[in-house]
């Protein structure tokens, strides 16, 4: 395990270090949840131009995806292995580049925006998987807010691992919720794609 957390430093350190005055403010604004109100808003308008009366159900999903990646991460696992943020960390003190000196907050194993992304990004591949073969880029989203995280030294790599896990098990959680919903309540042919085998 000591192992472990020194390479998860190591990686920290390397991934952290790949920082320029000019690209500080771009980071500071991307792993902001409200500079990505206008894909939300995108991906609604997609839900509700092509799922119709489905809309509410997959909403739900969504919600619970997100409501599970919260609690897990952020109301039970940071509190539990209180687990330093580097931020936080006495020993990185003058070694981790810090942006505007952001902090976060106390502890940070696992992370919540890398959870809350990846669920997000595998509940809408999977729920238009079907008509976009184009939406798996959304991982390139949820990978780029996790990596944030990590350039502004709040998160180390393991953090942002483990949350990206517990986000694309959450993710498919709320989907297979949407699915349930839409067959239990919506009367007419679903218009959520099957479940993959």
């Amino acid at each position: 395990m000591q192992k472990l957390l020194e390479l998860d430093q190591e990686l920290l350190l390397y991934f952290n270090g790949f920082h320029a005055p000019w690209l500080d403010p771009i980071m500071m604004l991307l792993t902001k949840t409200i500079f990505w109100i206008p894909l939300y808003l995108l991906l609604v308008y997609l839900i509700i131009k092509y799922k119709k009366w489905d809309t509410i159900y997959i909403l739900l999903g969504v919600a619970l995806s997100i409501l599970l990646t919260d609690q897990i991460t952020s109301g039970f696992m940071k509190p539990y292995f209180a687990r330093l943020r580097p931020s936080q960390e006495p020993g990185l003190q003058g070694i981790l580049h810090i942006v505007n000196n952001y902090k976060g907050g106390l502890y940070g194993f696992a992370s919540s925006h890398a959870a809350n992304t990846f669920g997000v990004a595998m509940f809408i591949f999977l729920v238009f998987r079907g008509r976009y073969h184009w939406m798996s880029v959304i991982f390139l989203w949820a990978a780029l807010m996790s990596y944030t995280r990590i350039y502004l030294g709040v998160h180390y790599p393991g953090d942002v691992m483990v949350g990206a896990v517990i986000g694309l098990v959450c993710g498919w959680l709320g989907f297979l919720f949407a699915n349930w919903l839409v067959r239990k309540f919506n009367k007419t042919k679903s218009t959520l794609p099957p479940l993959p085998h």
